[in-house]
C-alpha cells in the first residue's frame, strides 16, 4: 500500500562502504547536486548578462543578490557583510531545494531534500560551529559571556543553565523548523492527491465530489510555495541572528 511518506524513502543509487561505513550515493545525495548545480546555473546565466534593461535571469540574480545583502546588513550590521557568501549560499540552497521539491512528477519524480532531518540539521549544525568559531576567534573566552546576562548574581544561577540550554538547543530548532514544515506540506498534497484519485475512480456521484480535494490542492500548492520562501528566509535571518552573536554578545 503506497502510503504519504513513501514519497521521503532514501534509496539508494551507488553502493558505497568505506571503512565499514555505508557511504552510498542515495537518491537525496543525487537531488542535492542537482539543487547545487541548478542555483550555480541560474546565477551565472544572470551574472553573465550586464545589458541596462535586465533579462529575467539576471533580475533574479540581482533580487536574491540584493535582498540577502540586506538581510545581512539589517540584521549583523555592516561588519557581517564578511559573512554574506556564508549566508547568501544557505538561503539559494535552501530555497531551490523547497521550490525543486514542489515540482509536479511529470517526467521524474522530485525528491525534497529538505523534508529530512539530516539533511537540515547537517546545515544547522555547519552555522552552529561556524558561530562557535566566529565567537572564540573574536572574543576568545569573553565569548562565554554571551551565556551571563547584565542581572544580579543570584539570578545568574538560575539564568545560566538556561541561556546555556537554549544555546545548545539552536541546532535543533533551526533544522526542525524547515524539516516539519517541508515534510507536511508534502506530506497533505500528497493525501489530497489520493483523495482525488480515489473518488475520480469510484465512478458515479463520488467522482464529481473529486473536484474538492482538487481546490485543495491548488490551495495547499499555492501555500506552498510561499512556504518555500518564507523557511528559506527563516533560516538564512537566524544564521544572521546567530552571528550577531558571535560578533557583537548581543542578546535578543
Amino acid at each position: 500500500m503506497i502510503t504519504p511518506l513513501e514519497q521521503f524513502e532514501i534509496i539508494t543509487l551507488i553502493p558505497l562502504y568505506l571503512a565499514g561505513f555505508d557511504i552510498s550515493f542515495t537518491n537525496a545525495a543525487l537531488w542535492m547536486c542537482i539543487v547545487a548545480g541548478v542555483v550555480a546555473i541560474v546565477l551565472t546565466w544572470g551574472a553573465a548578462s550586464q545589458s541596462l534593461v535586465p533579462t529575467r535571469m539576471q533580475s533574479l540574480a540581482e533580487l536574491s543578490y540584493g535582498f540577502v545583502h540586506d538581510m545581512v546588513v539589517s540584521a549583523t550590521g555592516e561588519e557581517g557583510l564578511q559573512f554574506f557568501p556564508f549566508v547568501f549560499t544557505l538561503f539559494m540552497f535552501v530555497f531551490f531545494a523547497n521550490l525543486i521539491g514542489l515540482m509536479p512528477p511529470i517526467f521524474f519524480h522530485p525528491f525534497t531534500v529538505t523534508s529530512h532531518i539530516v539533511v537540515t540539521f547537517a546545515l544547522a549544525a555547519f552555522v552552529f560551529l561556524a558561530v562557535l568559531f566566529v565567537g572564540f576567534r573574536r572574543h576568545g573566552l569573553h565569548f562565554l559571556k554571551l551565556f551571563a546576562p547584565n542581572v544580579p548574581i543570584v539570578m545568574l544561577i538560575l539564568l545560566i543553565p538556561i541561556e546555556i540550554i537554549s544555546f545548545l538547543s539552536r541546532p535543533i530548532s533551526h533544522s526542525v523548523r524547515l524539516f516539519a514544515n517541508m515534510l507536511a506540506g508534502h506530506t497533505m498534497l500528497n493525501v489530497f492527491g489520493s483523495f482525488v484519485v480515489g473518488l475520480g475512480a469510484a465512478g458515479g456521484l463520488l467522482s464529481g465530489l473529486s473536484i474538492l480535494p482538487m481546490f485543495g490542492i491548488v490551495a495547499v500548492a499555492a501555500l506552498e510555495f510561499l512556504i518555500a520562501f518564507l523557511q528559506a528566509y527563516v533560516f538564512a535571518i537566524l544564521t544572521c541572528i546567530y552571528l550577531n552573536d558571535a560578533l557583537h554578545l548581543h542578546k535578543h
